[in-house]
């Protein structure tokens, strides 16, 4: 509790209450945009925003980073939505959540760790891409391209934003560059009078506070069949892009969030939230960069950007509807700048053609699909890929011949990715009636190389011939006691001058 005090005091409250106030601005119009996606309410997407953002500022896994409604989840829930309603959305939300806070006191939260840099390259750079292209849609108002003044004002309004976003803090880092130009740009627009897209055009947003109410659907497994895969779609969506999200922060700000605890966080956010007429959501990338960008580092930046939310909601909607799209188009591509992994291009002569397939694989199935199957993708290839490389490296490092004796010397790991090479080693005809088989410096990794070594065994018995196996680690003992029913090789001691069966 002392430690929290201190660490407590010696935050620049300033700047973490700026911070949430910028990123609450950006919020509103994200949430809006996201429902309108869905097929929701806006308030549905707003409601969302507050209630995940503030949840996960409390009892989340990293300080800093903000939650809300997403366009990742949005669009899977759009076919919920269509086929069967809003109340159905809101209760696949709340079984999201419970799967989360299970998947989170399962302590899978680590598994984050098993996904390849490539695979993070790729992500970054594809939600980069998805942002930015959300943002051009603003630009195409009804699916027509927008012309004229109406365009120059917008492009004019963008270019100023990202101006003073990227000048300001050379001249003073007193108020947010983001945060000033919402504010300076907006009283422009307003003052002169300037006719151009608001926040406002995009659906009202003022309401009151979220009510309790239990989804209003039938209690029955016909339910539960129609939601269920829909919860778990949902759920792993947001977790990724979650738990990648926080392995981001974690690596811009030098410190470490708790996997696991976020995975509890964001369900307990998610089974909230679909109680008060919530569509859910996961942490939020770009929001996050603003944050993190403007100096948000602990839980005060992001509470107090779900309070401000609500605020919005409640008694200043007039005045948020009337902040231009165009600013906040400007802040999110400063975002889409400072997101996108720009060394991509040089890692491109410096890597391997095939983690740079695997970082083009991601970008691509994030922007076309989802993360979900973009981060699955990625990793299976990467997977593959390893075995690939790691079953080419089993070699024989020596071959040593003594009169009717041939030793062969094993280097490398043998297991079902290197069983092909290694049976393709050895020269059957030629060798000697007693063939030894070294592994000092080579180890047996699984059952495929259990069943490698028997099917060498009786290739050589076939022959005539009779191998032994030497040096064997107690992992490969364990192994093939356990598969002594099937597996019938002969092993002796790696002291022993001469080859001795062992029962």
């Amino acid at each position: 509790m002392k430690e929290r005090l201190q660490n407590l005091l010696r935050l620049d409250l300033k700047t973490e209450a700026l911070s949430g106030l910028t990123v609450a601005l950006a919020l509103v119009p994200e949430a809006v945009a996201f429902a309108i996606v869905a097929g929701v309410d806006p308030l549905v997407g707003l409601y969302a925003a507050f209630m995940v953002g503030l949840i996960t500022s409390l009892f989340g896994g990293r300080p800093g980073m903000i939650s809300g409604a997403t366009g990742a989840l949005a669009i899977v829930m759009a076919e919920l939505v269509q086929s069967h309603g809003v109340q159905y959305l809101f209760a696949a939300v709340v079984l999201m959540g419970l799967i989360q806070i299970l998947i989170g006191l399962l302590k899978l939260g680590k598994l984050i760790r098993i996904i390849p840099h490539p695979v993070m390259i790729g992500f970054v750079n594809g939600l980069a891409i998805v942002i930015f292209l959300a943002q051009i849609k603003q630009l195409r108002p009804n699916g027509v391209w927008m012309q004229g003044a109406e365009l120059f004002t917008m492009l004019a309004l963008i270019a100023i934003t990202l101006a003073i976003i990227y000048v300001l803090p050379r001249l003073t880092k007193a108020v947010p560059s983001a945060l000033a130009a919402i504010v300076v740009l907006s009283v422009a627009v307003i003052f002169f009078n300037i006719d151009t897209t608001t926040v406002g055009d995009l659906g009202a947003i003022k309401g009151g506070l979220p009510v309790f109410n239990v989804p209003m659907v039938p209690f029955n497994l016909d339910t539960l069949y129609v939601i269920l895969p829909y919860a778990f779609i949902f759920a792993a969506i947001g977790l990724m892009e979650s738990l990648m999200t926080l392995s981001l922060v974690d690596e811009i700000t030098g410190t470490r969030g708790s996997g696991n605890r976020e995975c509890i966080g964001q369900g307990l956010a998610n089974v909230l939230t679909g109680f008060f007429g919530g569509m859910g959501g996961c942490a939020m990338i770009g929001q996050s960069m603003i944050n993190v960008k403007a100096g948000g580092r602990s839980r005060v930046s992001s509470f107090i950007a779900a309070i401000a939310l609500l605020m919005f909601i409640l008694f200043a909607s007039g005045l948020i509807e009337q902040i231009p799209m165009a600013v906040l188009m400007g802040v999110m591509f400063s975002v889409v700048i400072g997101t996108f992994e720009w060394t991509t291009f040089k890692l491109a002569r410096n890597i391997r053609k095939s983690e740079l397939l695997v970082i083009a694989v991601v970008m691509a199935l994030t922007v076309a699909y989802d993360l979900a199957i973009a981060v699955l993708v990625g990793v299976i290839i990467s997977a593959l890929n390893f075995a690939w490389e790691k079953g080419k490296s089993i070699e024989l490092e020596r071959v040593e011949e003594k009169d009717d004796l041939k030793i062969y010397h094993v280097k490398g790991t043998l297991f079902f990715g290197s069983v092909y090479h290694f049976l393709e080693a050895f020269q059957m005809q030629e060798d000697c009636e007693v063939i030894i088989i070294d592994f000092e410096h080579a180890r047996v990794f699984d059952h495929s190389g259990i069943e490698a070594l028997n099917t060498i065994t009786e290739r050589y018995r076939a022959a005539g011939k009779t191998v032994y196996l030497r040096h064997l680690s107690n992992k490969c003992l364990r192994l093939l006691d356990e598969s002594k029913e099937v597996v019938k090789v002969n092993v002796i001691d790696g002291t022993h001058p001469e080859p001795v069966t062992v029962d």
